[in-house]
């Protein structure tokens, strides 16, 4: 299948992550996917909810489209989030806490704001990995200053991988693609291929298990060369 961005169907996007983009934040990162851009914050407070035991941390993920992100200008959420959003931000939340050891974060509430400047498809996945490199970078700088004594976070990765009919399968979909999908998966994983989180959905038929047995693979497949990228353009807070 001919792609419009000249890519190879298994071949991924170029990935640019620059860290530190923002000087007040404990860790952040501006993350490239294509023409996908988010920037992502990360802060630690202090405190956790109720229903947490003073003897770890917590972690909650906040997810937003900023107005012109899209071809047409999208509204602020100013009084109650979509549902598309609320499932998102439950999604990011959910994988970067299994990421995360918060019994090495007793007392304090990681947050984690993922704000997209440009969609065009992948916007999960270009959170998840920007989200990591901001968290590696806090972290970073707390086992530095010895406010925590062993390395908290597990090295992980997401990915896109469509199914479009037939036995062709697309990696890193842009948002056109997306669209087309007859199915579309994203997998987040570890660097060693354990599975974090899952979500994909058939659009008006179901899924053969083949199929999606197809698409898990190409996925975990590329994790570990989606976590070397992003290390490789990892730099430490001062």
């Amino acid at each position: 299948m001919k792609r419009k961005d000249g890519r190879q169907p298994h071949e991924l996007r170029p990935l640019l992550i620059r860290t530190g983009y923002v000087h007040y934040a404990e860790g952040s990162a501006l993350v490239e996917l294509g023409n996908t851009r988010v920037l992502v914050n990360v802060s630690l407070t202090d405190g956790v909810p109720r229903h947490v035991s003073g003897r770890e941390g917590w972690l909650m993920a906040e997810y937003n489209l900023l107005p012109r992100s899209t071809q047409v200008r999208k509204e602020r959420e100013r009084q109650k989030i979509s549902g598309r959003t609320a499932e998102i931000q439950r999604f990011l939340g959910r994988a970067f806490r299994a990421a995360l050891d918060l019994s090495l974060l007793p007392g304090k509430t990681v947050v984690i704001d993922a704000d997209v400047i440009q969609a065009d498809g992948g916007t999960r996945v270009a959170s998840l990995l920007g989200g990591y490199a901001a968290l590696h970078q806090a972290m970073d700088r707390l086992v530095r200053q010895g406010k925590i004594d062993e390395w908290p976070l597990t090295e992980f990765a997401a990915v896109s991988v469509g199914w479009m009919g037939g036995d062709t399968l697309l990696l890193d979909l842009t948002q056109l693609e997306d669209e087309k999908a007859w199915a579309d998966l994203t997998v987040v994983a570890t660097q060693s291929g354990e599975i974090i989180e899952l979500h994909g959905a058939g659009e008006g038929r179901p899924v053969p298990r083949a199929t999606y047995q197809a698409m898990l693979e190409l996925g975990l497949a590329q994790i570990p060369e989606l976590v070397r990228r992003v290390h490789a353009q990892l730099r430490p807070k001062a």
